[in-house]
């Protein structure tokens, strides 16, 4: 049986596959789209981070599939539903990089509530600017509004709790009455006001068209004028223009995206150089402990499926 890999792989997971499979792992095999489809004829599964779109296109290249892992949790870049018709198995990496995301979120939460650590240049050339960061907060006694209550969701309120913050949480899918909330100490919340009443927001949702600019201008709007909003989930999720104006308005404390609308960021984005925001490569769940649980995870899962075909 054949697998093939398109994107990066922790070595270990790929020779554990090459002892039991025919295997073609090329890390930079999505940059060649007419390579990748012809790898895929002979193909039996094919493995793939975020940026490999698994669409019908390529789907179609690909007779003998019977099986995509993914290298990570959202599933935005695979036509779940043609897969489906063709029963194709698709296989998440769930939970695995959770720890990863989670502390991401915590970092950048202290990161922009503090606001002392870009201050290296200027005390490296012999500046003080002692006073203009005398005003950071502290994170704990602020409130964290999960956005999605799912793994990420649950494990980041854990840590932040452990760091003396108060949780709160909104999710379509966990009915305020559910035992969830009341297990994992967190309040649950409508979306509105989770918005409106938390110190840091952070989402983990997936991009379908109910979230699509989820954080519009109007919902940000809504915020606590020195609240920080942190996107780990995916771009689409929230309106950059919008966010952009916030920042430059100083109607936010500040804001951590780790996902974009289009990426790499587009040259000319509205978010360049704007105060008080971080902007990092769709990193959040990239780790080298988490790439070996997520390597680790899918290879044994895919060849179980091959195996038991």
């Amino acid at each position: 049986m054949r697998i093939v890999i398109s994107e990066f792989m922790d070595a270990p997971a790929v020779a554990g596959l090459r002892a039991r499979f025919d295997v073609r792992y090329d890390k930079d095999l999505v940059d060649r789209p007419r390579e990748l489809a012809r790898e895929l004829v002979a193909a039996d599964a094919l493995i793939v981070r975020n940026r490999t779109q698994v669409d019908a296109a390529l789907l179609s290249s690909a007779p003998k599939l019977r099986v995509v892992g993914r290298l990570g949790v959202g599933l935005d870049n695979i036509d779940v539903d043609a897969c489906a018709a063709r029963m194709i198995d698709v296989i998440p990496a769930t939970g695995a990089n959770a720890q990863a995301v989670a502390e991401y979120v915590i970092a950048a939460a202290l990161l922009l509530l503090r606001g002392a650590y870009a201050a290296t240049p200027d005390v490296a050339a012999g500046r003080w600017p002692r006073p203009a960061l005398s005003n950071g907060r502290e994170l704990a006694g602020t409130t964290l509004g999960l956005i999605g209550f799912g793994g990420i969701g649950r494990l980041t309120g854990r840590l932040a709790r452990a760091l003396g913050m108060r949780v709160i949480g909104f999710d379509p899918q966990v009915p305020a009455s559910s035992n969830v909330w009341r297990d994992d100490d967190t309040l649950p919340r409508t979306l509105d006001q989770a918005v409106a009443e938390a110190d840091v927001v952070s989402l983990h949702v997936p991009l379908t068209p109910a979230t699509r600019n989820l954080m519009d201008a109007a919902r940000i709007a809504t915020m606590k004028p020195e609240a920080i909003l942190i996107n780990t989930s995916r771009g689409g999720v929230v309106d950059e223009a919008a966010l952009a104006a916030a920042l430059r308005a100083r109607r936010l404390g500040g804001a951590a995206l780790d996902v974009f609308e289009q990426e790499p960021l587009r040259s000319g984005s509205p978010l360049a150089d704007c105060a008080n925001l971080l902007l990092t490569p769709h990193i959040a769940g990239v780790t080298r402990e988490s790439n070996q649980r997520v390597s680790a995870l899918i290879a044994d899962k895919v060849a179980a499926a091959l195996s038991a075909t």
